[in-house]
């Protein structure tokens, strides 16, 4: 039985750099435009499979026009193909071996990848809120942090931070409206809010969260958001168990953020006073308990039970 194509493509804003794996004939450079995209898929085979790395927003068009197709896409971690071309011991970077390189590791890994799922019109826009929030929060903090010892500064750096905290908050109130838009959505995300410390910004990430991908159980879902400690021991020495810090960071926040909220409420201040006498850090707690309220969310969303 002859392998599917496994088509690795490097974008740019302005083209598209195709390679396919051992069919040099078929690579290709396309303008990244709907009608250029158009044409090349209309040779493309229906059981090939399709992989680009996660550009922002470059990517997308290409993305939604495949799928619209019924081609298997694929939005690969950057960093996991980065750390692959190392591996495999090359030396330059052109775009036309970086599609060669993401073919190659489409080929090798698509057994352990998930399909890209963009969601619903109304899970995409509340990804994309949460993710511009979360870097208006940290633009927000760098500017604090970096005028604060400025005191002639003093009543222009109030102004400012009132115009972020405004902006966030219109951000809050689309983030809701849209939660709203969608029966299900909304039923889900106020089942998720019964959880002491999930409220309307981390109920309807995680469900955008678990809508999109099928995690097989909480530890897949952990690992996807970086949270998983990270073993470094070899012969007879046992290291330090460090965060993986894999996927988003805004994830891992709004995750922190959740634990932040949950120490102080009836139900897990107990165990976050536990924590901290067993003498670990605030944000070691912290992450802990956003740890396991993404386990109970997960649960409770699987279950579909209130």
């Amino acid at each position: 039985m002859q392998e599917p194509l496994n088509i690795g493509v490097d974008v740019a804003k302005a083209e598209l750099v195709v390679g396919v794996i051992d069919h040099p004939e078929l690579n290709i450079t396309l303008a990244n435009t709907a009608a250029s995209i158009k044409r090349w898929l209309r040779h493309v085979p229906p059981d090939a499979r399709l992989a680009v790395e996660s550009t922002g927003s470059y990517h997308r068009l290409l993305v939604d026009l495949a799928q619209a197709q019924g081609v298997c896409t694929y939005v690969l971690n950057a960093r996991d193909v980065h750390f692959y071309a190392k591996a495999l011991g090359q030396r330059g970077k052109t775009d036309r071996t970086d599609a060669q390189v993401i073919s190659r590791y489409l080929r090798e890994h698509h057994p352990y990848l998930h399909p890209f799922r963009a969601g619903s019109q109304a899970e995409q826009l509340i990804t994309e809120l949460l993710r511009r929030r979360a870097q208006l929060v940290g633009q927000r903090g760098a500017l604090q942090q970096s005028l604060r010892d400025v005191p002639l500064l003093a009543p222009q750096l109030k102004a400012l931070i009132a115009d972020f905290n405004q902006v966030i908050a219109t951000i809050d109130e689309h983030i809701a409206q849209q939660a709203q838009s969608e029966p299900a959505l909304a039923a889900e995300a106020q089942r998720l809010q019964t959880i002491p410390g999930v409220g309307v910004q981390g109920a309807t990430m995680l469900l955008c969260l678990f809508r999109r991908i099928e995690f097989k159980n909480s530890d897949a879902v952990i690992a996807f958001t970086g949270l998983d400690p990270r073993p470094m021991d070899s012969g007879q020495k046992r290291g330090l168990r460090r965060l993986s810090k894999r996927g988003a960071p805004w994830l891992r926040r709004q995750l922190y953020m959740m634990g932040f909220s949950a120490s102080r409420s009836k139900v897990f201040q107990s165990r976050y006073e536990a924590l901290r006498a067993h003498g670990l850090s605030s944000t070691a707690a912290f992450v802990i308990l956003g740890r396991k309220l993404l386990s109970i969310a997960f649960a409770l969303w699987r279950s579909q039970k209130p």
